[in-house]
């Protein structure tokens, strides 16, 4: 009898996601009811406590972060080796979709900062989906949504994701400590031997990894994608040319970090990211050009880019629509894109400076765009 087939994380996990997803709505609620209460100094205070040398937040970002990092690194490895992004047809469309997705948010900042030459370092802020948040409002919604579309939303948040890695490395990178480099490069290239040599053992890999992390944190590269190069090491084991064995390195540390991720580093990242001060708000700070920019990117930017790229490859016969999913199920998908909130917080820290008035702009557009993109995209798929 042909053994079962394991399933990747991503397939596996997608109840996990969601249910993560609804931790960090919480934790994001939370955030803002602390950051617009008596205890808002406190808890501005409590994110800047300096620990080995670091700000608490900075440990979050980068450290806590890095692991959620190798997360993502590992769900890509798998989905491009053998899984929803395994051949070149399966990744057409959710690539186009996702290329579309970032290009046109990142059109609508610039076009609307185009006068404000320092704000458009953050050009990159709105092109990011958050995969969690949108499984979440796709669980609420339960069987009026196919299944073809969630591994759809699915595939192209982590297209997404690669392409928000990408851009931290390309464009948030001012100046590079070469010894700090090399010294990371070595590392990698460690874990390649191990990789070669067929070392199944995960020790070796997260061990070595933590050096990498910490020549990565040195070197000017933003720290977390020491957790995307390292996962791209990890073996993924195959027996006769079938799906890798279910003892694989990376199968097991994917599973085993999944949950770690949705319950616990993604929520703590949310809590400690998503507090915006409201109080003495003027309605002229929430339509300035950064968080206009940001909130018309996602809510309007992301689905503009994702459905014209869909709808574009459909109709042109290069790519099959998901089966079972209509054109109003699609556009309701791609309006769900516009939910950014974990990567474009992260982005908008590295763009404009944690805790930076600029930053806290930010972080204003992205609330308000990723809450009017769940609750329209909710509002559209709900209707059968």
């Amino acid at each position: 009898m042909t053994p079962r087939r394991p399933l990747t994380a991503i397939r596996h996990l997608l109840h996990t996601e969601a249910a993560g997803g609804y931790v960090l709505m919480a934790a994001a609620a939370l955030a803002m009811l602390v950051a617009n209460s008596p205890w808002s100094a406190a808890y501005g205070h409590a994110l800047h406590v300096p620990v080995a040398g670091l700000s608490l937040l900075h440990w979050i970002n980068d450290g806590l972060m890095a692991l959620f990092f190798l997360l993502v690194g590992l769900e890509v490895k798998r989905e491009l080796v053998d899984g929803e992004l395994s051949s070149w047809p399966r990744r057409i469309l959710p690539g186009a979709a996702a290329l579309g997705g970032m290009i046109a948010p990142a059109l609508i900042y610039l076009a609307i900062n185009r006068n404000h030459t320092a704000n458009l370092s953050g050009w990159a802020i709105p092109a990011a989906t958050d995969i969690a948040f949108a499984l979440g409002v796709l669980a609420l919604l339960g069987s009026r949504v196919p299944a073809s579309l969630k591994l759809l939303l699915t595939a192209i948040a982590i297209i997404d994701d690669l392409g928000a890695i990408l851009i931290i490395a390309i464009a948030y990178t001012d100046s590079l400590n070469l010894p700090a480099l090399a010294a990371a490069a070595a590392g990698l290239a460690m874990l390649v031997a191990c990789n070669r040599r067929g070392v199944q053992a995960l020790w070796p890999y997260l061990l070595v990894g933590a050096g990498v992390w910490f020549a990565v944190l040195q070197s000017g590269i933003h720290a977390t994608l020491a957790g995307v190069a390292v996962a791209f090491t990890i073996p993924l084991t195959r027996t006769r040319g079938a799906p890798e064995a279910s003892e694989s390195p990376l199968l097991r540390l994917e599973h085993a970090l999944a949950p770690i991720s949705a319950f616990l580093i993604v929520p703590i990242f949310g809590f400690a990211n998503a507090g915006v001060d409201l109080r003495g708000l003027a309605p002229a700070d929430a339509v300035a050009p950064v968080p206009l920019g940001i909130a018309l990117g996602l809510l309007l930017g992301k689905q503009l880019g994702v459905f014209g790229a869909i709808a574009a490859l459909v109709r042109a016969g290069v790519a099959d629509a998901p089966a079972g999913a209509s054109w109003r199920q699609l556009w309701g998908l791609s309006v769900l894109c516009g939910i950014g909130f974990t990567m474009s917080l992260f982005i908008a820290a590295l763009a404009f400076g944690e805790g930076s008035p600029q930053d806290m702009a930010a972080k204003l557009g992205i609330l308000a765009g990723s809450i009017l993109s769940a609750l329209a995209g909710w509002l559209i798929l709900s209707r059968r």
